[in-house]
Order: structure tokens, then sequence, then C-alpha cells
């Protein structure tokens, strides 16, 4: 019922939302007389404002339309290569010209599937483009994927990942950003077990909840402090009509949101009053910069239920990977089989989501691969998303990550 009432409030919401929009459109134009009143940018600002925080966002595109390579602009092509019902594999095509022999490492990025969708990704993937061969895990929402589609969990997501890792092919490095972080290595063990010849030749774990007893953070805390079964009754609903996932169990975008907003509200509400004042100032690069990260960062998609249930489960109740206790679909996952795929993992000193120790911890996993295969880099006064986005990650991680994924793309 809570999905339902959110859709209904929603909808009874349209008409002030439009009037919203339509005073400060007024406001803000300068041919109106009524926008030179005493008051009247204050009056604007105010409804730019709730307009920016009670719409509902799509998915935001990834918009990267060229790169610069060797100082040359070279144009880029978003093509989906693999079609899976709950993930498309996107590739970035650099369009070089036909006299170019394309040599660069292939890089699969991982992008989390926890609620904002890949395209929070973009500086990650634009810092990389230049110099790799660029794929990425585009997550659909589950709210758009009909029921006859089947179920998805954590186990599904293993074999999505190894299915894209031998698609693209046994040179491939694989980056994983947060969540993935897990699928990822227990995929890479498995195909190490099997002995398969596609196992990546680099993996790059970037802020990953490896092992959520290293460091504990509030988001690990409250993980378990409730059991499954309040997780199972009190956060996934049924998927309403009309939607296509009409029925389908699943984690609400909505809900996911407030727990992000929760997390920080105080930081949330400081800046949205700073986006007012700018208003009414005429900042606009500073608006626009606030609306740009608040476009992306309100965009959230819908969960599959079992697989979020079993990720709570799995990784931060009953911590499986890292006791060796983890078995998935009757297959042991032990990395200490991993013997061919580098390791490099990647931290942030003031990271609130996943805390120092937790992804490092794949180090000690990784027993059977030697110190000069294994990497660790801590960033100083960075946070979670400042590990992936921003000027450190451009200027400070993504190069190391570079260095490493060149290092071990010719052994």
């Amino acid at each position: 019922m809570l999905y339902h009432m959110y859709e209904f409030q929603h909808s009874m919401f349209a008409p002030a939302r439009f009037a919203i929009d339509a005073t400060q459109q007024a406001l803000s134009n300068p041919l109106n007389p009524l926008s030179y009143m005493p008051g009247a940018k204050q009056v604007a600002a105010a409804c730019d404002v709730m307009e920016l925080v009670t719409r509902r966002y799509g998915k935001p595109k990834f918009g990267l339309k060229d790169t610069l390579i060797d100082g040359e602009p070279v144009s880029i092509r978003e093509e989906v290569i693999l079609d899976k019902p709950f993930c498309n594999l996107k590739y970035f095509k650099r369009d070089f010209g036909p006299e170019v022999k394309n040599t660069d490492p292939k890089l699969l990025i991982v992008a989390p599937l926890s609620g904002h969708y890949a395209t929070l990704l973009r500086g990650t993937v634009e810092a990389m483009l230049p110099d790799h061969k660029t794929y990425i895990t585009d997550w659909k929402d589950a709210r758009d994927v009909p029921l006859f589609q089947g179920q998805f969990d954590l186990d599904d997501y293993i074999d999505y990942l190894i299915e894209m890792i031998e698609f693209l092919g046994p040179d491939t490095h694989v980056l994983a950003v947060c969540q993935p972080s897990v699928p990822v290595m227990a995929a890479v063990s498995l195909m190490s077990a099997q002995d398969n010849p596609n196992v990546p030749r680099s993996m790059t774990l970037m802020g990953g909840p490896i092992d959520t007893r290293e460091c504990p953070t509030e988001v690990n805390l409250l993980s378990g402090e409730r059991s499954i079964g309040w997780f199972k009754k009190n956060a996934t609903y049924q998927v309403p009509w009309p939607n296509k996932g009409f029925m389908r169990v699943v984690y609400p975008g909505f809900l996911q949101l407030s727990a992000f907003l929760n997390m920080n509200m105080e930081d949330h509400v400081d800046a949205h009053r700073r986006m007012f004042d700018h208003l009414v100032e005429g900042d606009e690069e500073s608006v626009d910069k606030h609306r740009i990260f608040y476009e992306e960062y309100l965009a959230v998609m819908d969960l599959p239920a079992d697989y979020y249930l079993q990720t709570v489960d799995i990784v931060f109740q009953q911590h499986l990977l890292p006791k060796g206790e983890w078995i998935s679909r009757g297959r042991k996952i032990d990395p200490s089989v991993i013997t061919k795929c580098s390791l490099m993992t990647v931290e942030g000193e003031l990271d609130d989501i996943s805390g120092i120790g937790q992804t490092k911890a794949a180090h000690k996993l990784c027993t059977s691969l030697p110190d000069n295969m294994k990497v660790h880099y801590e960033q100083k006064k960075v946070g979670h998303y400042g590990i992936f986005n921003g000027s450190k990650w451009r200027t400070k991680i993504a190069p190391r990550v570079k260095d490493f994924i060149r290092q071990n793309d010719s052994k």
C-alpha cells in the first residue's frame, strides 16, 4: 500500500507543481512588470527550489559526446552490446579514424545496483575514456521490468558479471565501484576455480563492503540491527499499475532516496538554502552546479526485492564472503583460488558508507596472489563519492588506477 500511496500523493501534487512552475516562470521573465516588484526574486527562487525537490526524475543520460586523446577531440557513441532483462552492457565507442590501431585495454566498469543509475559514474567513465575501451553495466529500473522476465537476486548478479566478462574476452580489466565489489570478487573467484580462460587480468575494487565488520559505518550498523523478516515487511512492496513491472516486488527508489537524504539531512537543507541565495543573487554558475548534482542524486530506481534482501543478509549481516562460507547456487566462493587476476583496492579517508579497511580486506582473502599483484591506495580527505567523482578522483586516484591497469595488461 505504501507504494500506491506514494504514487497517489505524487499525482495529487501535480496541479500544485504546475502552479509553482508557472509562478517561477512568470516572476523570472524580464518582460513581466511583476518580476520587478519587491520580493519577486525571492518568490521565484523559492518556487524554483520547490520545483526541484518535488519533481520525479527519470533516468539521466550520460551525455558524453567526445573525449580528448593525445590532445585531439574524439567523438563518442554509446552502444548497447548485450541486452539482459535487468541490465544492459553499454559500450562507449570512440570513433577513431580507420588508420588508427586501437590497442588500449578493455575496461568493464561495474556500476552499483544500489538505488542510483549508472550515470552516477559519469565522471568515472569520462576519466577512463581517453585510455581505455570502456564498458559499463547499465542496470535497469526493476519497476520497468515485466514480471514474466523472472526474478533477479545476488546469484543472478554474479552470473550476469561472468557472462559479461566472457563476452568481452580474456584480456578484460574490471573496475567495481562500491556495492559491486562483492559480486565482482565472487565472479572472479568462481571463474578462477573453474580455470575459466576469460578470467580478468585485473580487478579494481573501490569503496566496497568486502568486510563490513571492519570500521562499521552507520549504514552497516543499521543493516545489522533488524532481521531479514523486518526488511522484507517494511522495505519491499509490489510495483503498482500501470508500470511495466506491475506486481513485481521491489525495494522502491523513493524509500532509498529517503534513507540517502536522512543520512545527511542538514547538508542537503543547507545546499538548497544556498541555491535559494544564489538564485536571488543571480549566480547562475553556482545554481547550475547545484542543479546538475541534484538532478543526478534525486534520480533513483527500484531494486528487485530478492537481490536487495539477499545482499543485506549475505554481505551486511552474515558476512559470508570474509568468513569463507558463501555458497552461490552450490558453488563455493573462495577468493584464495584467484592466481591470475591482479587486485587493486581504493578507499577514502572520510568514507561514511564503506569504512576504512572494508575494501582493503580483499587482500587478506586473496591469499594466493603474490604481493607484486596486489595494490592498495587510500585517498586522504575524500568521502565516498569523491573516490570515483570530482577533482581528487581525476587528479589523484584515476592516474593510479590507469597505471595499475597498464602494468597488468601485457602479462
